[in-house]
């Protein structure tokens, strides 16, 4: 049943599905209905980990990709711990919402959002970060896509501000009230309309943006080469030159990188640590170890071949004609 729920005047969102009882697979199945919030930044180029190009992969594809990992089940886990430290902080009262929302004007907007704001046109995203991360978190600034993905929330709701809490493993408990920002909103529900319209209805790939991200999604989509040869159309040849001044520019780049971290390496002798006010050098000791496979392999054929492992990966090389 959906449930017509009015959150702000002349903003309606659908109560898509409750998800009490709800499946992770079936989740999982609805989520790929529409754009949701952890989305958002990265259709905007912003998430440092997701690409539109692998947003597109899991919206299109048929089958279901239940991934997770500990960094994710941690967070999930977290979450309560999250929204008891922030009511503790702010005196302010949140409840789950148990359902999966879809704004009626932008059906392709959906929002599992983690909290509302009891007696509030408000919500709450809930995070954690590893202490490595802490300088996103530095002051009053946050990753900006959490921001998009609270602006996303906003858009869906009709919600006229949304609450941003982290707790930084092992270090801090923070939060962020962030104000809707109309002007913000409609830029998003734009680029999202593109990105939904443009490329997942039609089947249309995005461009890839030059990511490990996007270059692993293009090797889930080709794992293998057949053994035929395809003509190259002469309008790449620009690509192509401009990918060779760039690779002479890169090696250009690293020499002169090399040439600095050898001038510090002659100057630091063997001391391990040199700091100043701005920068703090590192040279230590590494202790590496290492199979030696060829050995095992000529020495011990048995036991090489009870451990050794094959993979298949594609090459990718460029030769002038």
């Amino acid at each position: 049943m959906i449930i017509n729920v009015r959150r702000k005047e002349n903003v309606i969102m659908k109560k898509l599905i409750s998800t009490n009882g709800l499946s992770h697979e079936e989740w999982l199945k609805y989520r790929k209905q529409g754009i949701g919030g952890s989305d958002a930044g990265a259709i905007c180029g912003l998430n440092p980990y997701v690409s539109p190009m692998s947003v597109f992969y899991e919206k299109t594809r048929s089958e279901v990709e239940d991934y997770d990992n500990e960094s994710m089940r941690q967070g999930r886990d977290l979450e309560e711990y999250v929204a008891r430290r922030f009511m503790e902080e702010t005196g302010l009262k949140v409840r789950r919402s148990n359902a999966m929302y879809q704004s009626e004007e932008y059906p392709f907007m959906l929002a599992n959002v983690d909290r509302l704001i009891s007696g509030e046109n408000m919500g709450l995203e809930c995070k954690t970060a590893s202490a490595y991360n802490v300088d996103k978190w530095t002051g009053d600034s946050v990753p900006t896509h959490y921001e998009i993905q609270c602006h996303h929330y906003m858009a869906v709701t009709g919600a006229k501000a949304w609450y941003l809490a982290v707790v930084i493993l092992g270090r801090e408990f923070k939060y962020k009230k962030i104000e809707r920002d109309e002007a913000l909103i409609q830029n998003l529900i734009a680029i999202e309309k593109e990105f939904w319209e443009g490329h997942v209805l039609p089947g249309n790939m995005p461009d890839p943006d030059g990511s490990d991200i996007s270059n692993e999604v293009i090797n889930r989509y080709f794992p293998s080469a057949l053994k035929k040869t395809i003509p190259l159309p002469s309008h790449l040849n620009e690509q192509l030159k401009r990918r060779e001044e760039i690779i002479l520019l890169a090696k250009k780049l690293t020499q002169e990188q090399n040439q600095i971290e050898q001038q510090l390496k002659l100057y630091m002798g063997e001391y391990e640590m040199a700091f100043n006010e701005h920068y703090k050098v590192s040279w230590s000791n590494v202790d590496t170890v290492r199979i030696d496979s060829k050995r095992l392999k000529e020495e011990r054929p048995d036991l090489y071949r009870n451990f050794a492992k094959s993979s298949q990966s594609r090459r990718f090389t460029v030769r002038a004609a």
